[in-house]
């Protein structure tokens, strides 16, 4: 996935959208929500990839909201096409919850989209149709921009914080990674490198919906020398394996004499998020004390902070992703700009870094 940083909008400009669907009803649907605010402009429609291939030409569009299954040419061929032709457009698939559709937006995800949302299941009512587009479509679009005037975030560099060292005492005995907007892509860049001895285990949550974690785990699996799942009721928490956080349920951790183990519930979202990164960072305080080394990765929000506040307490070790290699530097920015991390790295080095801060095994 392409890293795209933020773009600054000059004084009174708006951000222009293209949306690309062969429902009359989402185009519709999509324009009346975006035409609600102010700083939104949708400055075209088409039915198709081809006419919204031409639509782009013309209309210099910053944004494309894009459906995947749409005749004469389909999302899929439309953003492998528009990709080589112009790499820095913003580019959010419309999908289904359905395994066919969760499949096509990895695909997506992997050929260069920026983001997703997920269309309202048939028979749902119009209001809470509109509400939820409203509450998820809108802030996916503003996150990669900034309003003209807004301060860009100052630079960070590598153990800003604090010098690395660390008491035997803190040594972590699980990794927890908390990621969502460009995640897919991040993992399978970092538990890839990750080696088939490595002896702790590795919990991630990883904004997704129900499908598409269990999807992620499954391709993860084939990718990885340490076996991944999407993690289930009673799960122990083993060595040398990755547990992904199923969608609609926060993943949280227990102990008892035998080691320990997952806990799954539908508590109320946190952060607007179920699965919460919070859940699960603030659960393994209880579990591990700060005995864990905390990932935090691309993503809109601040998903994670409080639980790093609370493990970060207790003398947990923190490593966030930086700026430059982020698609949206929600998360580890708002961790970084708490003074919370120990290690600011770019993607590229957050498997090394892990593998460090664990020490020899």
């Amino acid at each position: 996935m392409a890293v795209l940083n933020r773009q600054t909008l000059q004084a009174g400009e708006r951000i222009r959208v293209l949306v690309v669907d062969d429902s009359v009803v989402i185009r519709t649907l999509v324009t009346q929500i975006l035409s609600e605010d102010p700083q939104l402009e949708v400055v075209g429609t088409a039915s198709n990839g081809a006419m919204g291939l031409e639509r782009i030409g013309q209309l210099n569009p910053h944004v494309v909201t894009l459906d995947i299954e749409m005749p004469q040419m389909d999302g899929l061929e439309m953003l492998r096409k528009l990709r080589g032709q112009h790499p820095h457009l913003r580019i959010i698939m419309f999908s289904t919850l359905t395994e066919r559709g969760a499949t096509a937006t990895f695909e997506a995800l992997s050929l260069g989209a920026n983001d997703y949302v997920t269309k309202a299941a048939n028979g749902g009512s119009l209001d809470r149709s509109m509400s939820r587009l409203r509450e998820e479509l809108v802030p996916k679009i503003k996150q990669f921009f900034r309003l003209s005037g807004e301060q860009a975030t100052a630079p960070t560099t590598m153990n800003r914080v604090r010098p690395p060292t660390w008491p035997e005492l803190n040594r972590p005995k699980a990794v927890l990674i908390g990621v969502s907007t460009g995640g897919p892509a991040a993992l399978q860049a970092i538990l890839p490198d990750l080696p088939a001895g490595f002896p702790l285990p590795i919990l991630v949550v990883q904004h997704m919906p129900p499908l598409f974690t269990r999807l992620l785990a499954e391709r993860l699996n084939t990718r990885c020398q340490l076996p991944v799942a999407e993690a289930s009721q009673g799960d122990a928490v083993l060595g040398g394996r990755i547990l992904i956080a199923p969608g609609d349920f926060h993943m949280k951790l227990t102990r008892n004499d035998r080691g320990a183990w997952i806990h799954l519930d539908q508590a109320a979202q946190l952060n607007s998020c179920r699965p919460a990164v919070d859940a699960l960072f603030t659960s393994a305080s209880e579990v591990y004390g700060g005995a864990v080394l905390a990932v935090i990765l691309t993503g809109m929000g601040q998903d994670g902070l409080r639980g790093i506040e609370t493990l970060r307490a207790r003398g947990a070790r923190v490593l966030a992703q930086d700026e430059d290699s982020s698609v949206v530097w929600g998360m580890p920015g708002a961790v970084v700009r708490a003074h919370l991390a120990d290690h600011v790295v770019p993607l590229n080095q957050v498997a090394e870094q892990i593998v460090c801060a664990v020490g020899r095994y």
